[in-house]
């Protein structure tokens, strides 16, 4: 038991390095390692080190290990955390509506993935952002349109898994219509359930349909399925799944965001989550060994009370083998493609092409005025936590802070960049009162909100949107 206790669990350590303590845990069968952004700072290389380290590590025992990260591409990259994605995120594949190019991006972050050492990505996300004022969904979402989001999401999966990288859709069964965060919060979907199979499950069977591996729970209540307990944590809304002939594993959110532990703990959420039918654990980013022994041993005592039932928790951990065998089938070939060269020259221009799309869809791209000698100024606010600490936007003159005096200022036309201003007054406040704004360019949600000048909005930060957003201010004489 204390084996099959350490096999459902995934966390996370700091660092580019297998610390000595998490190797003794991945000998004795712990599940798998998440990556986030101090393990994949120093580069591909250095993750592909890292990751030949964790697998060498479980090998000792005899285990092969999951090895994960979210790579959903756009506002959410690890691997591209210093130089912002490369790839088109979701809104703007979405907007664009080109579903080869969605495959073809999926295929893209997987073949990196692949020639990584990473074996299952938290990606994408099949959210149907119908909430405007969503915090933390928003661009990561194809779309406010539950038909467009599950034609893009079961092409991104197709492109992904034809690189042998496992895909898991999130965060079941739909975080879009709600207005909190639950790494800070419990949001609540207040939708009957007709809503919630037209619109929520949508995307969600899609994703199954094209062959998804894994599907990852929210930290979200559904008073329409279970009023009390979170979707992690809810028989109910897992059952759910699996009433929708789902057989892959159920890939818990990370356990330390508010919505699942905030008032009992990362432990008690675990067996919570296991007897409501998740299989695999994240527990969070930085976690310490003994956080980890910690929940092994509360998933033992509550096997050895009754309150976990034997046979769940050996269900759990045959699920993750079957993907796991899933995985190592095709091995062979995802070594053979760490040689392969990155997409082709013609993958670039084609997301360029579909970031003119994506801005066109919503921008107001008439009546730019001259912008000769124009500054670049940055509203700069913080990100959510799935996005984190990573650059957006155009290179700026001049970055501003909600709060900061306004300074003095030439007199030349400003480009103003924000993200998500439609709710966030403080961000709308400071565009109002800046003299000499000439274009408004909206990184985030294109919410609804006039600022009274021409707005780009090219639907969530990557380098391709940057170079649509160039080439519109170039043409008005934007000369930097």
């Amino acid at each position: 038991m204390e084996t099959l206790a350490l096999r459902v669990q995934v966390p996370a350590f700091a660092g580019a390095t297998l610390p000595d303590d998490y190797a003794e845990l991945l000998g004795a069968g712990l599940g798998g390692i998440c990556l986030f952004g101090t393990n994949t700072a120093a580069g591909e290389e250095s993750v592909r080190s890292l990751a030949a380290e964790i697998r060498a590590a479980s090998a000792t025992g005899g285990w092969d290990p999951v090895i994960t990260i979210d790579e959903e591409g756009g506002d959410v990259t690890r691997l591209e955390a210093l130089t912002g994605s490369s790839v088109l995120g979701a809104a703007a594949l979405g907007a664009a509506d080109d579903l080869s190019l969605t495959e073809e991006t999926g295929r893209a972050i997987g073949t990196r993935l692949a020639r990584a050492g990473v074996n299952l990505n938290l990606a994408p996300v099949a959210d149907v952002n119908s909430n405007p004022d969503n915090p933390v969904i928003a661009t990561r979402s194809f779309s406010r349109d539950a038909g467009v989001a599950a034609k893009h999401v079961a092409a991104w999966v197709r492109g992904m898994e034809s690189t042998g990288v496992a895909a898991c859709v999130k965060h079941f069964p739909g975080h879009g219509d709600t207005g909190q965060d639950s790494h800070v919060a419990l949001p609540v979907l207040d939708v009957d359930l007709a809503t919630l199979r037209d619109r929520e499950l949508v995307p969600f069977l899609a994703a199954a349909e094209a062959g998804a591996a894994s599907v990852m729970t929210s930290h979200i209540v559904v008073p329409a399925l279970d009023p009390e307990l979170p979707g992690t944590l809810s028989a109910p809304v897992l059952g759910m799944l699996r009433d929708l002939d789902f057989e892959g594993p159920i890939v818990s959110d990370a356990l330390d965001m508010a919505g699942a532990s905030a008032t009992r703990g990362i432990p008690a959420a675990a067996v919570l989550s296991l007897r409501a039918g998740a299989d695999l654990l994240l527990l969070g980013p930085e976690k310490p060994v003994s956080l980890v022994r910690e929940t092994a041993d509360a998933i033992v005592a509550a096997v050895e009370s009754g309150e976990l039932p034997l046979d769940r928790l050996q269900d759990a951990v045959a699920r993750i083998d079957r993907l796991l065998a899933d995985l190592a089938d095709s091995a062979e070939s995802s070594s053979d493609r760490l040689g392969d060269p990155d997409p082709d020259p013609g993958f670039a221009k084609r997301s360029v092409e579909g970031a003119r799309r994506a801005l066109a869809a919503v921008s107001d791209l008439t009546g730019i005025p001259d912008l000769t000698g124009a500054r670049v100024v940055t509203v700069d606010t913080a990100a959510n936590i799935a996005v984190g600490d990573v650059p957006w936007g155009i290179s700026p003159d001049l970055v501003l802070r909600p709060g900061d005096p306004l300074p003095d200022l030439p007199d030349v036309p400003l480009v103003v960049q924000v993200r998500d201003a439609h709710r966030r007054p403080e961000v709308a406040r400071i565009v109002a009162d800046l003299p000499g704004v000439a274009v408004l360019v909206e990184w985030g949600w294109p919410g609804a909100y006039d600022p009274g000048v021409p707005r780009l909005c090219p639907q969530g930060y990557s380098l391709p949107g940057v170079a649509a957003v160039t080439e519109v201010l170039r043409r008005s004489g934007w000369t930097r």
